[in-house]
């Protein structure tokens, strides 16, 4: 793995991160919370602190485990492209196939699909402007 540029890795999980927070906590936050069914109580209640570590360690897996499939010549278009079609190809369609049989919204599928195509567009994104 000496093409991996862990800068890049680490600053495209704390960007994922943080498009998760203005994702789920900002733009969607209401229909989000209609649409999986997580109440107010919820929302307040956890262990926030665990419950972000686990977030970033998670998004910090996609972006190390994505710079290894981009590789060493990654350019910023590639980058891009590719988690694009990442995030809406295989994600998206992996959460929308799931919702089909566990009977979810489309409005879920729909937010949190368009989260994963966002998310590993930025991904690829920077990995690719910071090969």
């Amino acid at each position: 793995m000496p093409h991996v540029n862990w800068l890049a890795v680490l600053a495209a999980a704390a960007a994922s991160f943080g498009l998760g927070g203005a994702w789920y906590s900002g733009l969607f936050a209401k229909p989000w919370q209609a649409a999986a069914g997580v109440s107010d109580d919820q929302i307040r209640g956890g262990n926030k602190p665990l419950m972000f570590a686990g977030a970033f360690v998670l998004a910090l897996i996609q972006a190390a485990v994505f710079a290894m499939f981009l590789g060493p010549n990654v350019t910023l278009a590639f980058g891009v492209g590719a988690g694009f079609a990442a995030g809406l190809c295989w994600v998206a369609t992996a959460i929308a196939l799931t919702y089909i049989f566990e009977r979810r919204s489309l409005a879920l599928a729909l937010i949190n699909g368009g989260y994963a195509t966002l998310q590993f567009t930025l991904i690829g994104a920077i990995l690719g402007a910071w090969h």
